[in-house]
C-alpha cells in the first residue's frame, strides 16, 4: 500500500509468514505475505477462515498441500517479485502434482484473468474481500477447476472474525480497523483493489484488543488506508444512523482502545495529512499508552505537484498540520513517505520537497521513485516524463537527506531512560533482546533476566543512523530519572 496514505516496509516486503502449526494430519496451508500491513492483517484472517474449514497452518512449504501468497500492487517490482515467485513455484508443482497455489489481495483483483488463462500461474485467486468464500473456492480447485472471486463489497469488514495469529512472538498485533480508501490519489491503485472505504464496529475491535491482551499481547496497531477517516454510526454527510447509538470517530475510538489496559500500548497505521484533527493529537497527548509516533506521509513538497496527486491539501496545509502536532506533542516522532519523479515534477518543484524535510526533520523516510500503476487517474491524464536516471538522482538527495536527519533525531534520544516493551532477541546478537520506545526507535540491550512481553526500563548509552543501545536499570532509578513512557 505504499506510496500512498499506506504502510509498506522494503524490508518485511515478500517475507514469508511464518505460521504456526494447527491440527496434526489434514490438509496443510502456507501463507505468504508481502507488501503492507494490511497484508499481513489480512493473511491472519484467512488463516482463520480456512483452519475453520479444516486446514492446519505449516511452515515447511514442502508439506503444503495449498500455498497462497497475499500480494502487493502498490509498484511494479513488488509484482515482478512476485510473478518471480510463482514461476519458481509452479516448477515445484512437478515434484508435487497435488500441490494448489493461489494469490490474494490486490494483484490478485488487477491480474485474474492473465495469471490463470495465460500465464497459468495460479489454481486461485480471491480478492481481498472474498475471503469468507476461499473454502468454496478451494474445493472447486481441489476438484479439478480454476476458481476466481474478486468482487469488492461495500459492507465487508470480517469484524466478528477472530484472526489467526500468525507472529510466534506473541507480543505485538494488527487490528484492523477499516477496509478500502476513498481518497483516489492519482498514483494509487488502492481504491480499485481494495473497494470503497467503511469501518468497523468500535465494539469489535475493543473486544479483539481485549482478547489479545488476555493472551499476553502488549502492543496493537490499529490499521486502515486512512484511519483519520475513521467513523462509525455517521454516514460520508455527517448524518447520525442510529440516533440511540454513539458517534465513533477515530479519536473516540483511539481512546477506547486506550481504556483496554494501560499496559497495552496502541499504535496506528496510517494517517493522512487532510483529515487529521486536533482532536487525535489531543487523545494521543492525554493517555501515556498511546505511543507518540505519527506516520504522516507528505509525498512531495509543492503544493502544484500534490494537486496534480490529487492529495488533497496543500504544503502550507501540511506543515500547519506537522506544526499543530510539535504544538500538543512536542516530542513526537515523525515519519512520512516521499515520491521522487512524480509526473510532471520540475527540479525546483523536487528543490521544495528538499526543503520541507529540512523544515520537518523527520525520524525516517519510506521513500521511493514513481512507478506508474494500470488504471490509475496519473496513468489517464499525466504523462511520465521524468526519466529514470533523473529519478533516480532525485531519489539520492531525498534518501541522503533523509539519512543525516535520522542519525540526528536517533542521537537526540541517547542518553535519556526509556520504557521500553521487550520484543524478542536482537537481530545481530541472541544474547541481546531488542524492543522499541513510545518514538518506535529500536532499543537493543542485555537479555539479563528481561522476558518477551515484559517491559524494562532502560537507559540508552549509544546509537547507529537508526538504532539505540543500552543498558537496563531498576524502575526505582528509572522513575528518579524521570523515564520516558
Amino acid at each position: 500500500m505504499r506510496p500512498g496514505n499506506h504502510t509498506i516496509d522494503e524490508q518485511r516486503q515478500g517475507e514469508a509468514v511464518g505460521p504456526r502449526s494447527g491440527k496434526e494430519g489434514g490438509r496443510k496451508l502456507y501463507l505468504e505475505s508481502y507488501g503492507c500491513q494490511m497484508n499481513f492483517s489480512d493473511s491472519e484472517i484467512v488463516a482463520s477462515i480456512l483452519t475453520d474449514a479444516g486446514y492446519s497452518t505449516t511452515r515447511n512449504q514442502e508439506e503444503a498441500d495449498l500455498i497462497l501468497l497475499n500480494t502487493c500492487s502498490i509498484r511494479d517490482n513488488a509484482e515482478q517479485r512476485i510473478r518471480h515467485r510463482l514461476q519458481h513455484l509452479k516448477g515445484g508443482k512437478r515434484n508435487n502434482p497435488k500441490l494448489k497455489v493461489g494469490i490474494l489481495g490486490c494483484m490478485a483483483e488487477r491480474l485474474r484473468d492473465k495469471l490463470l488463462e495465460e500465464e497459468k500461474l495460479v489454481d486461485l485467486v480471491v480478492g481481498p474481500d472474498a475471503y469468507r468464500d476461499l473454502p468454496r473456492l478451494v474445493d472447486e480447485v481441489e476438484g479439478g477447476q480454476k476458481a476466481v472471486n474478486t468482487l469488492l463489497s461495500r459492507e465487508e469488514t470480517y469484524a466478528e472474525i477472530q484472526p489467526v495469529r500468525l507472529d510466534d512472538k506473541g507480543v505485538t498485533a494488527f487490528i484492523s480497523i477499516m477496509r478500502g480508501c476513498d481518497n483516489m490519489c492519482s498514483f494509487c491503485v488502492v481504491p480499485f483493489t481494495r473497494g470503497r472505504e467503511r469501518s468497523r464496529d468500535p465494539q469489535s475491535i475493543v473486544a479483539e484488543a481485549r482478547d489479545l491482551f488476555a493472551k499476553g499481547y502488549r502492543e496493537v496497531t490499529l490499521l486502515g488506508q486512512n484511519v483519520d477517516s475513521y467513523k462509525w454510526n455517521v454516514d460520508a454527510k455527517g448524518i447520525v444512523k442510529d440516533e440511540t447509538q454513539p458517534v465513533v470517530r477515530f479519536a473516540q475510538l483511539m481512546d477506547l482502545v486506550s481504556d483496554v489496559d494501560p499496559d497495552l500500548r496502541v499504535r496506528f497505521s496510517t494517517s493522512h495529512p487532510k483529515d487529521m484533527t486536533d482532536e487525535v493529537l489531543e487523545v494521543m497527548a492525554r493517555k501515556d499508552n498511546l505511543c507518540k509516533y505519527i506516520h504522516l506521509p507528505v509525498q512531495s513538497g509543492h503544493s502544484d505537484v500534490l494537486k496534480r496527486m490529487n492529495r488533497g491539501y496543500t504544503r502550507d496545509w501540511y506543515l500547519d498540520r506537522i506544526a499543530a502536532i510539535r504544538r500538543i506533542m512536542p516530542d513526537c516522532a515523525i515519519s512520512t513517505d516521499v515520491i521522487a519523479g512524480f509526473c510532471g515534477e520540475t527540479t525546483e518543484e523536487h528543490e521544495e520537497t528538499l526543503s520541507l524535510m529540512k523544515e520537518v526533520r523527520y525520524e525516517m523516510a519510506y521513500m521511493f521513485k514513481y512507478s506508474e500503476r494500470p488504471r490509475t487517474l496519473a496513468e489517464r491524464k499525466f504523462e511520465d516524463d521524468v526519466p529514470e536516471e533523473e529519478k533516480g538522482r532525485r531519489l539520492s538527495e531525498i534518501i541522503a537527506l533523509q539519512q543525516e536527519h535520522s542519525r540526528e533525531r536517533t542521537a537526540a534520544q541517547c542518553g535519556k531512560v526509556y520504557r521500553v516493551l521487550v520484543e524478542g532477541p536482537s537481530k545481530k546478537n541472541a544474547e541481546e533482546f531488542q524492543g522499541r520506545n513510545t518514538y518506535n526507535s529500536v532499543i537493543v540491550f542485555p537479555k539479563g533476566d528481561a522476558q518477551p512481553g515484559q517491559y524494562v526500563y532502560v537507559r540508552t548509552t549509544d546509537h547507529t543512523s537508526v538504532t539505540l543501545r543500552g543498558e537496563r536499570i531498576a524502575e526505582a532509578e528509572a522513575q528518579e530519572a524521570g523515564y520516558i513512557a
